[in-house]
């Protein structure tokens, strides 16, 4: 995608020759760096990353069901940018919103180009649906229409309706008796048109399909074919003779609505938080509609109803779906299990210090020193999951504290009611306002609550977005602090699909840093400087901007060999990106890896010549985070919870950790060096903000991702056989000890 606000930097070559002094050094002009022209769009950058995983659809070098899984990924990822963003166009929009952004747009003119460009992605992924379900059948996997099946086939699929669905519908008649019914966000829904036999007259009735666990899934296998679905609205419609016994059926519809995921009520007018956050989910499920999707062909009397009866705009808020309508249903299809259309499968493995360890891990941690964690390359259940089972079961540790933002329950809950039981200390930070996730995480707090833990639902005005866990443990007579620091959620699902970042350790100062960040969690001022963490909203920006400065002043003064570097998913706050245009124009290299959002434009002559912007795009979902600067070869390493946003950086509470250890930091640097030479998976950004894919000269080449699992498993292979090997040795010693006292 090209941002059409991102035009070259053009200076005025008009001079007065008479006033050149020819014997002057040539300086160039200061570029302005307000000009919006040099940042790119948060809204369209975002939806070019969309492309670039529905590229993975396209690819036919990735395996066809993974394939099937893009597609279902780039649906779901459109689903949630029409309730988040498009949604917060709209609301400002309403509100009479008309300040521009850095890159110099208002809402009204985002929300057009943002509607241009899914039209765009739309057209495309229509395409790729057709081509990817034709490579399926050529697999003998299909998803069918019912009418295209045998009488028998037809005869056993309204058998299961009979039995299975129909007891869970019901239609709702849409008459001045019967006002025009609720229409649920994202649920599939069916427009009858009805009339009695021989009348003239004709009925409209309502359809929810109703997908769910508890009733059916979307895509039902057919009997006695293997491989072969159908979708349940489609059996719904071959069986509309049993819900509406008698009546002529005219015609029938599917559409689809949209509901806006932006309500959030005043937290200062809010007496209690979680009331607060249970009041916003029950409003969200009334929110307003900004996307209507129809099938396409439907008639336009009907479509022209439901954008009425909605309150839409039919020619801009209406959108029409050839194919599958709510394609991330394809997640089901994804899910078939046939080896030879996936990747191969990964398992993750041991951390090569900890899986050939079995002692107490926090003794391991105390004497080998800190522990990089990658996941999904190595196993979350054995490292993030033993050490805080370790902690609730180990009569050492006399505290935990943690912080929730998104978790799967399950051991991460268990180990803190185990703890709670066994007379530990325990407190959790949990996030109510973790975007999709805030009913979960009221539910874990009430259990939490309901076992005697301390549970804060964290700072006034800020939401608590760093991963951190906290043991205080008495060893031998003194009492250290123990620590993991994340970049992702302790949500063992996830664990397996993003790549993250941890680190194990009991540093004094970073432990007297976490003790004053978790007293401000629970209690109310922030300490005004720390030893080592870089924490937001208070030091963690300034700390980044005052380090890219540093790293200009050193550039200059020792004439060159200044490096940033940094990993993250998003590059959004203007302040960054000014900072890092003037690294750049000072003659600092500054390389960037930023998975989607990224306002800075590499490539620009006199500006940013020096810096690149690099996204990977892989089977993971890339989601760590490191900051590199060389600082004249006295390097620094962190890894933290925040992207460079201004909502991280200004309106949350995160962490960023330095990683002091060589052995530690040579881990980072190989993961950024694989990952900036990767020529399968990274796409190169432009200096217009396009992005252009990186094809390799050997067609077996393997991507990022992959090196690292390999690399993960040979040092877990390593780690073993030098375990076995110093395993032998102290058997033969012990064995000779023994012949020498019996001899």
């Amino acid at each position: 995608m090209t941002d059409t606000s991102a035009q070259p930097i053009v200076e005025d070559d008009e001079t007065d020759i008479e006033s050149v002094d020819t014997d002057a050094p040539i300086v160039n002009p200061e570029p302005d760096l307000d000009d919006p022209a040099l940042y790119l769009n948060r809204e369209l950058t975002w939806l070019a990353f969309n492309r670039r995983v529905l590229h993975e659809a396209d690819d036919p070098r990735t395996p066809l069901l993974e394939r099937v899984k893009f597609l279902a990924i780039v649906s779901n990822n459109l689903d949630e940018f029409f309730m988040k963003r498009i949604g917060g166009l709209k609301q400002q929009i309403a509100a009479g919103v008309h300040s521009q952004t850095v890159d110099g747009r208002t809402p009204t003119q985002q929300l057009d180009e943002c509607r241009a460009e899914i039209a765009a992605i739309q057209a495309d992924q229509e395409r790729i649906y057709g081509e990817v379900m034709a490579a399926l059948g050529e697999q003998d996997i299909q998803l069918v229409e019912i009418h295209s099946l045998t009488a028998e086939v037809r005869e056993r699929l309204r058998g299961h309706f009979r039995t299975n669905i129909f007891p869970m519908i019901t239609p709702l008649a849409m008459d001045p008796a019967h006002p025009f019914p609720f229409i649920s966000n994202l649920a599939l829904n069916l427009l009858v048109r009805l009339r009695f036999p021989g009348g003239s007259d004709s009925y409209m009735a309502r359809i929810k399909v109703p997908v769910s666990k508890d009733v059916s899934k979307r895509l039902i296998q057919v009997d006695g074919l293997d491989n072969t679905f159908v979708t349940l609205d489609d059996l719904i419609v071959h069986n509309l003779d049993m819900l509406f016994p008698g009546m002529e059926i005219v015609s029938c519809e599917l559409f689809r609505v949209t509901r806006n995921a932006i309500v959030e009520p005043e937290e200062e007018a809010a007496s209690d938080l979680l009331e607060m956050i249970e009041t916003e989910l029950r409003e969200r499920h009334f929110a307003p509609i900004v996307r209507l999707e129809v099938q396409a062909g439907m008639d336009p009397v009907h479509r022209g109803m439901l954008a009425a009866e909605l309150g839409l705009n039919e020619a801009d808020d209406v959108y029409e779906v050839g194919g599958l309508m709510g394609r991330r249903d394809l997640f089901e299809l994804a899910s078939l299990d046939i080896p030879e259309l996936h990747d191969k499968p990964h398992r993750s493995g041991d951390h090569p210090v900890l899986g050939n360890d079995r002692r107490n891990i926090f003794h391991i941690i105390r004497e080998n020193g800190p522990l990089l964690l990658q996941h999904p390359y190595e196993s979350f259940s054995t490292t993030v999951e033993r050490f805080l089972t370790t902690a609730a079961k180990d009569p050492k540790v006399l505290a935990i504290k943690m912080t929730l933002y998104r978790t799967s329950g399950g051991a991460i809950l268990d180990a803190l009611i185990k703890a709670a039981r066994n007379g530990k200390q325990v407190a959790v930070m949990v996030e109510l306002k973790a975007r999709f996730d805030e009913a979960a995480n009221i539910g874990w707090a009430r259990r939490l609550e309901g076992e005697g833990i301390h549970v804060t639902y964290g700072v006034l005005g800020l939401k608590t977005h760093c991963k951190l866990i906290f043991v205080v443990r008495r060893d031998y007579s003194q009492l250290r602090r123990y620590y993991h620091i994340g970049t992702g959620n302790y949500h063992g699902g996830t664990a397996k699909l993003y790549t993250d970042l941890g680190m194990f350790g009991c540093d004094e100062d970073i432990g007297q840093d976490l003790t004053e960040l978790f007293n401000y969690l629970t209690g109310y001022s922030p300490p005004p400087s720390y030893r080592k963490i870089l924490a937001a909203p208070y030091t963690l920006k300034r700390g980044i901007l005052e380090k890219i400065d540093r790293e200009i002043a050193v550039h200059q003064r020792e004439r060159g060999g200044g490096l940033i570097q940094m990993k993250m998913n998003a590059l959004e706050d203007p302040d960054i990106a000014r900072a890092l245009y003037k690294a750049s124009r000072a003659g600092v290299k500054v390389d960037l890896i930023v998975r989607d959002t990224c306002r800075f434009r590499p490539g620009i002559p006199g500006l940013s010549e020096n810096a690149r912007v690099v996204s990977i795009v892989g089977r993971f979902l890339e989601h760590g985070r490191i900051l590199y600067f060389r600082n004249g070869g006295d390097e620094e390493y962190f890894i933290g919870s925040a992207d460079m946003m201004r909502r991280n950086l200004e309106s949350r509470v995160e962490v960023h950790a330095p990683v002091e250890d060589p052995e530690l930091r040579q881990e980072l640097r190989l993961i950024l060096d694989v990952q900036f030479a990767d020529q399968r998976s990274a796409w190169d950004m432009q200096p217009d903000g396009s992005y252009v894919q990186r094809q390799p000269e050997d067609e077996h080449a393997k991507g990022a991702q992959d090196t690292l699992m390999g690399v993960a498993e040979k040092r877990l292979s390593a780690a073993a056989k030098h375990k076995e090997k110093n395993l032998r040795s102290r058997l033969l010693s012990h064995f000779e000890h023994r012949l020498a006292t019996t001899s």
